[in-house]
């Protein structure tokens, strides 16, 4: 038994995330087991682009966000709709502009590690323009 209470709650760092991000750790196993967070965005607030050695499902709970692998279209998602990330694909994801949204995000660690960070997500990307569109 895990009480919501007993887990808690930290903020996402500056290094991985852009916003107000929240994340709370649902359960996790041994160094190779499935690993569940709770996580909150804040309207605006996103991920750094990032892989996952093993992959990663996201279980949208509330709100509408963004999700965008790299080299393809960014894809509004909404409460209900569950994403998979094939293991090495570099992407990011988060709320949109104008809505809060959070999702369970499921991963599997490999020797330990869950996700690979990378590089902050520029505004052009996060707000979906293509490099010479104008704002």
């Amino acid at each position: 038994m895990s009480r919501d209470a007993d887990r808690e709650i930290t903020e996402g760092p500056a290094d991985n995330f852009t916003g107000t991000v929240s994340i709370q750790p649902q359960y996790s196993g041994d160094d190779n087991a499935e690993r569940v967070s709770d996580v909150r965005f804040e309207a605006g607030a996103r991920t750094a682009w990032h892989t996952h050695p093993a992959g990663q499902r996201l279980i949208v709970t509330d709100g509408t966000g963004w999700v965008q692998e790299w080299g393809k279209n960014r894809i509004t998602v909404h409460e209900g709709d569950v994403v998979w990330f094939a293991p090495g694909v570099k992407h990011w994801h988060g709320a949109t502009v104008g809505s809060a949204m959070a999702h369970l995000a499921v991963t599997y660690a490999v020797d330990g590690a869950t996700a690979d960070w990378m590089e902050h997500v520029n505004n052009d990307q996060y707000l979906g323009r293509k490099q010479g569109d104008q704002a």
